[in-house]
């Protein structure tokens, strides 16, 4: 039965209220609510510019830090609990979640922008220019974004699974440092931001991608690009994600994760070896080594005396970008991720998602590239002329097969938009949940009813045209959310220093919570929280190792 009294209305009607307030300004006089906000966005980079960079990088030497402290053995559940689910279907839902549809539009676009309008003072159209147009992206898609993704993650499930928490919330990762305040108006207000940042954030991505994906089937089937036309590609995206969300983790989110990676694992196999195959292991070699090389010049460069706006427009950007969606992912990869280390979930979550956004840019990135330096297509025109979408079309009817790779990237676009649509819709009715342990769903009419809001938010932002503002909106949560990212980091230590001994033996026992017990966990190289240890006599250890091996 459909427990709707479980949904926490003193979260719920504000953050209703508050979207739909919002999209107001945008209604009433879209454009000049988008000159305002894109200027409080430039002044945001400006002065502020400094500290994203410092909170990126931060966060990655944070989370470095803290997979090879002994903290790293910690395990996100009871000595008993094994990963809820299997390694690729995680790895699936965080990629899918995390980049959706974005990397679709920006694999084969954004090295283009940067060869146009290359970093460094570079000569636009150069081979030098060229170099680091190809490696730029791997730089804006890599270690750094997914570490901060991973910073509130942490301290989240470290709540749920070894604190044994009963609500999914942002606020009560910063419990450990903000004690009892955060049941009160403080709590409040950090949840109702957060809900406000995930709709703004997927409800720009859907009206962001509607036009592509108007573009892609209209491409397919010869239809005119029109408003309504929009409005059933939306329609489809609607009946996609919400069915996602309606079935759950498991029976849904999970189920569409593993067909989206199949899908775009088969387009980049196909691109790589139809394509330029040694230009593009060429390409992207060179572009790795140019990264590392330059890893920190990169990550602390803000262009303060050529003040060429590099930083500001493009990396300041996305860093501002990557930290308003923390919150969406970080919740969404606390509740994937029971019975996982926490150095587990730190090398997976920065290794292999970066890993995956390095492929489409080495490839998909590489072969726009290889098409405009062998003048086969000007796709730097086409982009200057008539945007991405007619961009990522141009370039994918240059490739072999392209009857059979069009539809084929068409229900990629549709997978990957709904994956991520899916996961926010799922979090955002956690968060409005009253009470919901890591073990538990939210209801289906709780996840439904922000499912079809995301969507109403969809339509608003496409028939107002007020997309640019939204996004840029959208960006300006970030500021805020950094101190809030410090304060969840800071809980997440002071918990782990009360629960768990300063000194800690390679080799934890713990108490098997049916029988009593003393017991070998499963994963020695797990720890135990201290009011969870128990200390073994010598016997008791010669008893357990002799049993271990089946005698």
């Amino acid at each position: 039965m459909i427990r709707s009294q479980n949904i926490d209305f003193s979260l719920f009607i504000p953050a209703v209220l508050l979207i739909l307030l919002a999209s107001l300004p945008l209604i009433i006089a879209p454009e000049a609510g988008a000159v305002v906000v894109n200027a409080l966005l430039g002044w945001f980079t400006g002065k502020f510019g400094w500290l994203y960079l410092l909170s990126g990088i931060g966060s990655f030497f944070f989370m470095l830090w803290l997979a090879y402290s002994r903290f790293g053995r910690i395990k996100l559940g009871a000595p008993e609990d094994q990963p809820e689910f299997s390694n690729v279907s995680w790895v699936a839902m965080l990629f899918s979640a995390g980049i959706g549809i974005s990397i679709v539009n920006w694999a084969f676009v954004e090295p283009l922008y940067f060869m146009m309008t290359p970093p460094l003072g570079l000569e636009p159209g150069s081979t030098e220019a060229v170099e680091w147009a190809a490696m730029y992206p791997w730089h804006h898609w890599g270690v750094v974004p997914w570490a901060l993704y991973l910073v509130p993650a942490l301290p989240i499930g470290y709540v749920l699974y070894v604190r044994k928490g009963s609500v999914l919330r942002l606020s009560e990762a910063c419990r450990g440092l903000l004690g009892n305040k955060v049941d009160g108006l403080i709590g409040k207000i950090i949840d109702v931001v957060v809900i406000l940042s995930i709709v703004g954030g997927v409800g720009t991505s859907l009206g962001l991608s509607v036009p592509l994906g108007t573009q892609l089937l209209g491409a397919q089937f010869g239809l005119e690009d029109t408003f309504f036309m929009q409005m059933i590609v939306l329609a489809l995206w609607t009946a996609l994600f919400s069915w996602s969300v309606y079935k759950g983790l498991k029976g849904g989110i999970k189920i569409l994760s593993n067909v989206n990676i199949i899908l775009a694992f088969i387009l980049l196999i196909f691109v790589l070896f139809a394509g330029p195959t040694v230009f593009l292991l060429d390409l992207s070699t060179n572009s790795f080594g140019l990264m590392l090389d330059n890893f920190f010049h990169i990550n602390f460069w803000t262009d303060p005396i050529a003040a060429s706006n590099f930083p500001q427009d493009w990396t300041i950007f996305y860093w501002a970008w990557w930290i308003a969606y923390c919150p969406m992912m970080g919740l969404f990869v606390a509740r994937i991720s029971r019975g996982r280390t926490i150095k587990n979930i730190i090398l997976n979550g920065v290794l292999w998602g970066s890993a995956g956004c390095w492929s489409f840019f080495a490839i998909w990135g590489g072969y726009a590239i290889h098409l405009e330096q062998q003048e086969i297509l000007a796709v730097t025109q086409i982009l200057s002329e008539q945007g991405i979408p007619a961009t990522v079309l141009a370039i994918l009817q240059t490739m072999p097969m392209k009857e059979l790779v069009l539809p084929v990237f068409i229900l990629l676009s549709f997978v990957f938009l709904a994956t991520t649509v899916d996961s926010s819709a799922y979090i955002l009715a956690a968060i409005c949940s009253r009470t919901l342990t890591g073990y538990e769903e939210p209801t289906r009419t709780n996840r439904l009813m922000w499912a079809f809001l995301l969507a109403v938010v969809g339509v608003g932002l496409l028939s107002v045209g007020g997309l640019k503002a939204a996004q840029i909106s959208t960006v300006l949560v970030a500021l805020p959310m950094i101190p809030v990212l410090v304060i969840m980091a800071m809980s997440l230590i002071r918990w782990i220093r009360t629960d768990y001994p300063e000194q800690i033996a390679p080799r934890i026992f713990a108490r098997d919570p049916v029988t009593g017990n003393v017991v070998k966990q499963i994963e020695t190289s797990c720890l135990t929280p201290r009011n969870k240890q128990e200390t073994a006599s010598p016997t008791a250890i010669q008893q357990i190792v002799a049993g271990s091996d089946g005698r």
